[in-house]
Protein backbone atom coordinates (compact mmCIF):
# COMPACT_ATOMS: atom_id res chain seq x y z
CA UNK A 1 0.00 0.00 0.00
CA UNK A 2 1.15 3.72 -0.35
CA UNK A 3 1.03 6.17 1.75
CA UNK A 4 -2.12 7.63 -0.03
CA UNK A 5 -3.58 4.87 0.34
CA UNK A 6 -2.53 4.75 4.65
CA UNK A 7 -3.32 8.20 5.04
CA UNK A 8 -7.38 7.81 5.20
CA UNK A 9 -9.05 4.49 6.57
CA UNK A 10 -12.20 3.81 4.53
CA UNK A 11 -14.46 5.18 7.80
CA UNK A 12 -12.07 8.39 7.48
CA UNK A 13 -12.90 8.95 3.91
CA UNK A 14 -16.68 8.28 4.29
CA UNK A 15 -16.53 10.94 7.33
CA UNK A 16 -14.56 13.25 4.99
CA UNK A 17 -17.32 13.13 2.53
CA UNK A 18 -20.11 13.53 5.13
CA UNK A 19 -18.16 16.78 5.69
CA UNK A 20 -17.78 17.89 2.49
CA UNK A 21 -21.65 17.34 2.25
CA UNK A 22 -22.56 19.29 5.45
CA UNK A 23 -20.11 22.38 4.35
CA UNK A 24 -22.18 22.35 1.12
CA UNK A 25 -25.76 21.45 2.80
CA UNK A 26 -26.08 26.04 3.08
CA UNK A 27 -23.51 27.42 0.21
CA UNK A 28 -23.52 27.33 -3.57
CA UNK A 29 -19.98 26.84 -2.84
CA UNK A 30 -18.02 23.66 -3.48
CA UNK A 31 -15.44 21.67 -1.26
CA UNK A 32 -13.07 19.08 -2.78
CA UNK A 33 -9.89 17.02 -1.20
CA UNK A 34 -7.06 15.83 -3.81
CA UNK A 35 -4.84 13.41 -2.31
CA UNK A 36 -1.31 12.38 -3.77
CA UNK A 37 1.48 11.18 -2.57
CA UNK A 38 3.95 13.27 -4.47
CA UNK A 39 4.15 16.35 -6.41
CA UNK A 40 7.25 16.93 -9.04
CA UNK A 41 6.47 20.52 -9.29
CA UNK A 42 5.76 23.69 -6.92
CA UNK A 43 2.48 22.67 -4.43
CA UNK A 44 1.06 25.96 -5.24
CA UNK A 45 1.31 24.93 -9.07
CA UNK A 46 0.56 21.68 -8.94
CA UNK A 47 -2.65 22.57 -6.36
CA UNK A 48 -3.70 24.71 -9.58
CA UNK A 49 -2.92 21.97 -12.04
CA UNK A 50 -5.28 19.76 -10.15
CA UNK A 51 -7.78 22.74 -9.65
CA UNK A 52 -8.29 23.03 -13.17
CA UNK A 53 -7.79 19.32 -13.66
CA UNK A 54 -11.44 18.96 -11.09
CA UNK A 55 -12.76 21.23 -13.54
CA UNK A 56 -13.22 23.82 -9.80
CA UNK A 57 -12.60 27.00 -11.88
CA UNK A 58 -16.37 26.21 -13.51
CA UNK A 59 -18.41 27.06 -10.79
CA UNK A 60 -20.95 29.04 -11.35
CA UNK A 61 -20.07 31.79 -8.84
CA UNK A 62 -16.35 30.74 -8.91
CA UNK A 63 -16.21 29.88 -5.37
CA UNK A 64 -14.48 26.34 -5.30
CA UNK A 65 -12.40 25.57 -2.45
CA UNK A 66 -9.77 22.86 -2.64
CA UNK A 67 -7.33 21.31 -0.30
CA UNK A 68 -4.62 19.71 -1.82
CA UNK A 69 -2.14 17.20 0.14
CA UNK A 70 1.13 15.77 -1.38
CA UNK A 71 1.21 12.90 1.42
CA UNK A 72 4.50 11.91 1.26
CA UNK A 73 6.02 15.13 0.69
CA UNK A 74 3.93 16.53 3.79
CA UNK A 75 2.57 19.15 1.77
CA UNK A 76 -0.91 21.13 2.14
CA UNK A 77 -2.37 24.02 -0.29
CA UNK A 78 -5.71 25.29 -0.05
CA UNK A 79 -6.57 26.90 -2.50
CA UNK A 80 -10.05 29.32 -2.87
CA UNK A 81 -11.57 30.46 -6.58
CA UNK A 82 -11.73 34.05 -7.20
CA UNK A 83 -14.94 34.08 -5.63
CA UNK A 84 -14.64 32.71 -2.48
CA UNK A 85 -10.72 34.66 -2.65
CA UNK A 86 -12.12 38.46 -3.04
CA UNK A 87 -14.87 38.05 -0.01
CA UNK A 88 -12.61 36.14 2.54
CA UNK A 89 -10.45 37.92 5.39
CA UNK A 90 -6.88 37.98 3.96
CA UNK A 91 -5.16 35.30 5.82
CA UNK A 92 -8.52 33.31 6.08
CA UNK A 93 -6.92 30.22 4.35
CA UNK A 94 -3.57 30.06 6.48
CA UNK A 95 -5.30 30.03 9.51
CA UNK A 96 -7.32 27.23 7.95
CA UNK A 97 -4.09 25.41 7.24
CA UNK A 98 -2.75 25.91 10.35
CA UNK A 99 -6.17 24.26 12.25
CA UNK A 100 -5.47 21.49 9.59
CA UNK A 101 -2.32 21.00 10.06
CA UNK A 102 -2.12 21.28 14.24
CA UNK A 103 -4.57 18.07 13.66
CA UNK A 104 -2.12 16.41 11.50
CA UNK A 105 1.16 16.80 13.65
CA UNK A 106 -1.46 14.77 16.36
CA UNK A 107 -2.19 12.14 13.56
CA UNK A 108 -5.07 12.85 13.34
CA UNK A 109 -5.50 13.33 9.63
CA UNK A 110 -9.33 12.92 9.77
CA UNK A 111 -10.43 15.38 11.72
CA UNK A 112 -7.60 17.92 10.22
CA UNK A 113 -9.83 17.71 6.99
CA UNK A 114 -12.71 17.63 8.69
CA UNK A 115 -12.10 20.50 10.71
CA UNK A 116 -10.47 22.53 7.43
CA UNK A 117 -13.64 21.37 5.24
CA UNK A 118 -16.33 23.00 7.69
CA UNK A 119 -13.97 26.23 8.04
CA UNK A 120 -14.58 26.62 4.19
CA UNK A 121 -17.81 26.11 4.86
CA UNK A 122 -18.79 28.49 7.06
CA UNK A 123 -16.84 31.02 4.79
CA UNK A 124 -18.78 29.77 1.69
CA UNK A 125 -22.26 29.71 3.82
CA UNK A 126 -21.93 33.40 5.23
CA UNK A 127 -20.97 34.83 1.63
CA UNK A 128 -22.32 32.19 -0.63
CA UNK A 129 -25.48 31.04 0.75
CA UNK A 130 -28.08 28.51 -0.11
CA UNK A 131 -30.52 29.36 -3.08
CA UNK A 132 -33.45 27.18 -4.16
CA UNK A 133 -32.15 26.41 -7.52
CA UNK A 134 -28.76 25.62 -6.08
CA UNK A 135 -27.41 22.34 -7.68
CA UNK A 136 -23.80 20.44 -6.65
CA UNK A 137 -21.83 21.27 -9.22
CA UNK A 138 -18.80 18.86 -8.23
CA UNK A 139 -18.84 15.47 -6.79
CA UNK A 140 -18.39 15.09 -2.85
CA UNK A 141 -15.49 12.29 -3.30
CA UNK A 142 -11.87 12.30 -2.36
CA UNK A 143 -9.82 13.04 -5.64
CA UNK A 144 -6.79 10.62 -5.54
CA UNK A 145 -4.15 10.99 -7.94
Amino acid sequence: MSKVEDFLSANAEGDIIEAIRTAEKNTSGEVRIHLEAHSEIDPFERAAEVFDMLHMNNTKQSNGVLIYVAVEDRTLVILGDSGINDVVAPDFWESTKDTIISQFKEGNMEQGLVDGILMAGEQLKKHFPYQKDDKNELPDDISVG
